[in-house]
């Protein structure tokens, strides 16, 4: 038995220390890398990293267009987080005795597992202003006063673009919590039925509170998701017209390879990487207090 817990106690080791090697060598010395470089001015090809300073952090809070580009970040992140609501609404529906609910999985799920590239291309053809087929559409239901230049309009662009993220992301979050509902212990159910609680009841008192590490965890994928969107924005519009439709990622990466400006790119990388920890940690406070709320109403 000693050999055994022994080999046991090595596997364990053995199966602790890649993973933190792996962690170490490509996300804590990249991040350490990245921060050092944020007090610099390289231009990327440079062999002398020029330190400046805080320079660049003072540059970031000048830059307006950095500040619209992260404005329009808050659209995605405000129209995802309305979604939850309907996406929790979705998983409890699929989860009940709903006919064809495999097909509906399979069709909810399929937006996600296509490729980011392939969808923003799509529905570039789809809100074109030349033959695209939602003009068409509004066009054949008679609706041609609602047509607009759906990716050209500074008003709307945006609101465009977090449509197709949340069309192609909202199906992710309803398999995550058609999974924690699902986890949810059949007896616990069972016993509020029985004491007479209801379907509101029961989702409101039973599921709610059981789900709400996954919960947490779609609210913490909608802040990190809603601040790091690149693609979408990338492939539709390339930021446009003008900065319009700029995410705080794109403009990140438009500072570095376009402008060669590393070092304010580092510095926009690491306000970003402090921004979605700060993010989380309010939203963690805050679904904590309310838990407890709930838990001293009910005492």
């Amino acid at each position: 038995m000693s050999q055994l817990h022994k080999k046991r106690k090595q596997f364990i080791i053995l199966s602790l220390i890649v993973p933190m090697l792996l962690l170490i060598a490509f996300v804590v010395f990249p991040a350490i890398d990245l921060f050092r470089m944020s007090f610099t001015s390289w231009d990327g090809y440079s062999p002398v990293k020029e330190f400046n300073g805080i320079s660049n952090y003072i540059a970031l809070f000048q830059n307006e267009d950095l500040w619209l580009s992260l404005k329009n970040n808050a659209v995605y992140f405000f129209v995802h987080l309305f979604m939850i609501v309907v996406e929790l609404a979705f998983a409890v529906l699929l989860t009940g005795k709903l006919r064809a609910a495999k097909f509906y999985k399979t069709m909810v799920f399929m937006p996600y597992i296509i490729n980011g590239v392939a969808i923003s291309y799509a529905f570039s053809y789809f809100f074109s202003p030349i033959n695209g087929a939602f003009d068409a559409i509004l066009g054949t239901v008679h609706l041609e006063a609602l047509i607009r230049s759906w990716l050209s309009d500074p008003k709307i662009v945006n609101f465009v673009l977090a449509f197709v993220s949340l069309w192609r992301f909202s199906g992710y979050h309803i398999i995550l919590f058609m999974a924690a509902l699902q986890s949810v212990p059949q007896d616990i159910l069972e016993s509020a039925r029985v004491d007479g609680a209801n379907t509101w009841q029961l989702f409101r008192y039973v599921q709610i509170p059981a789900i709400m590490l996954m919960v947490d965890f779609v609210l913490f994928d909608n802040i990190r998701g809603a601040l790091q969107v690149f693609d979408i924005p990338f492939v539709m519009t390339a930021g446009g017209p003008g900065y319009a439709s700029s995410t705080f990622t794109l403009y990140t990466i438009k500072t570095a390879f376009t402008f060669s400006n590393f070092g304010l790119a580092s510095t926009m990388a690491v306000a970003i990487m402090v921004m979605i920890i700060l993010i989380y940690l309010i939203q963690n406070n805050l679904i904590h207090g309310l838990i407890l709320k709930d838990r001293r109403k009910e005492a």
